[in-house]
């Protein structure tokens, strides 16, 4: 998007005032989008360091305070261990996306930005900017509710749910003044904020057409990003075709260009000893070792055909950026693929940018090639989230860790009920196992 010096240097003086959320600067983006102008350096760092969890992350502002049994913060992620693993898959990604035919208002940032959350679920096929808050303030607060794209569904209402019980309120899910009093603490600075697009955003290496059969994707040297759309979308935690939207006519090959995009805020970084995940609800929660609830993800949670592991499991190896073993005899069949394959590691990879093996063989948590599809389609058994929240998770948890699935989730009383039931078996799994050797091919 380009846009005049002027009106960059008005969004930000909107950005750093957040009495001014709702000034004109945000409706004269649109009107001055054609303009050219470079930005200063100083302005362009800032702006690239508007990530969540990258290197290139700016020093965060303080954080609101957590829940009173919360743990203090530890900042060093664990050591990962590559891994190569026969594994279940996800749905190859398609095609680029087409751009959604309805047109966001141009006002919508100014509306997302001004501190006003819904009261209630509304279904609309719009995007709603005071959704689109909502959904942006929990991830925040380290609950993620999936994709972003400004719309109410499962995803956002359990959200809900698991911020009420990270605070000690009855998990009911619904809106109301507890939810915006827990929330006001996260919206100190605007949801939306400009972002300049970089060289290296544009660099690749890219696949613009990912093949969906596993023969085909045998041959790629990587299973990168479709383009610069796809990568940034993903950066963002938002839905690629309302990242395009929020900035139509925009090529986002071309760097400098300016986008606007949601600001999530940093990664989490209280550990996590215990996961539940909640078959129900398709949720995984995580919590510290005094079971409080430190972070929340939704999640697809096995089949009907191909139910996911019952029972408590260990964490036994974590691995970012993993290869994928297919193994038609071991798992499932794809086309009329009937010999072992090695997927090269990437985004688009079955199992997306992370590994985190169970000690149940073949089974794990796992990222995905399309977020927008996560708690809205099945899996072959594992349970898989979205790229950035595998990536978080990776971040706090080490072999060992306990996994449980249940259905449903006790979600005031599970605590209790395990406060005293932490398995022996787990304490015994304290360092990461080694995976199965390759398949000969």
């Amino acid at each position: 998007m380009r846009i005049s010096a002027r009106t960059f240097l008005l969004l930000a003086t909107a950005a750093a005032l957040p009495g001014m959320a709702s000034a004109d600067p945000w409706t004269r983006l649109y009107a001055e989008r054609t303009a050219a102008y470079q930005l200063p350096a100083p302005l362009a760092a800032e702006s690239a360091a508007l990530t969540h969890g990258t290197a290139s992350e700016a020093p965060p502002a303080a954080e609101p305070a957590p829940p009173a049994a919360a743990p203090a913060a530890e900042a060093a992620p664990p050591a990962q261990t590559p891994v190569t693993a026969p594994v279940e898959a996800a749905a190859p990604a398609p095609a680029a996306k087409p751009v959604e035919k309805a047109a966001i208002p141009a006002d919508f940032m100014q509306q997302a930005n001004e501190p006003v959350l819904p009261h209630s679920w509304e279904k609309s096929d719009r995007a709603d900017p005071r959704i689109a808050r909502l959904q942006i303030l929990l991830d925040r607060a380290n609950i993620s509710p999936g994709v972003i794209d400004g719309r109410t569904g499962r995803n956002l209402s359990k959200a809900v749910a698991a911020l009420q019980n990270m605070y000690g309120l009855p998990s009911t899910g619904r809106l109301g003044p507890d939810v915006d009093d827990i929330l006001g603490r996260f919206g100190a600075t605007p949801v939306f904020v400009p972002y300049v697009i970089t060289q290296a955003d544009v660099d690749g290496p890219f696949v613009p057409v990912m093949p969906k059969d596993y023969g085909e994707m045998a041959k790629l040297d990587r299973l990168a990003y479709r383009g610069p759309t796809e990568e940034l979308a993903e950066r963002f935690h938002m839905d690629e075709a309302f990242l395009r939207r929020l900035n139509p006519d925009i090529d986002f090959n071309t760097p400098g260009s300016v986008i606007i995009v949601a600001d999530v805020g940093p990664n989490a970084t209280a550990k996590v000893a215990h996961l539940v995940a909640d078959q129900q609800a398709r949720q995984l929660i995580g919590y510290d070792a005094a079971w409080n609830v430190v972070v929340a993800y939704p999640a697809t949670i096995g089949s009907t055909d191909m139910p996911s592991p019952t029972g408590i499991h260990a964490v036994k190896a974590i691995a970012v950026d993993p290869v994928y073993w297919y193994r038609p005899k071991v798992n499932f069949q794809q086309g009329n693929n009937t010999k072992s394959l090695k997927l090269a590691p990437g985004p688009n990879n079955p199992v997306g940018a992370v590994w985190i093996g169970l000690d149940k063989p073949t089974y794990g948590i796992h990222g995905s090639p399309e977020p927008s599809k996560i708690d809205k389609t099945n899996s072959h058994g594992c349970l898989r989230l979205t790229n950035w929240d595998a990536k978080e998770l990776a971040r706090l948890v080490k072999p060992g860790v306990d996994v449980e699935f249940i259905d449903p989730t006790p979600t005031a009383s599970v605590a209790a009920a395990h406060a005293t039931a932490a398995p022996a078996a787990m304490a015994e799994a304290s360092q990461p196992a080694a995976m199965p050797p390759p398949l000969a091919q």
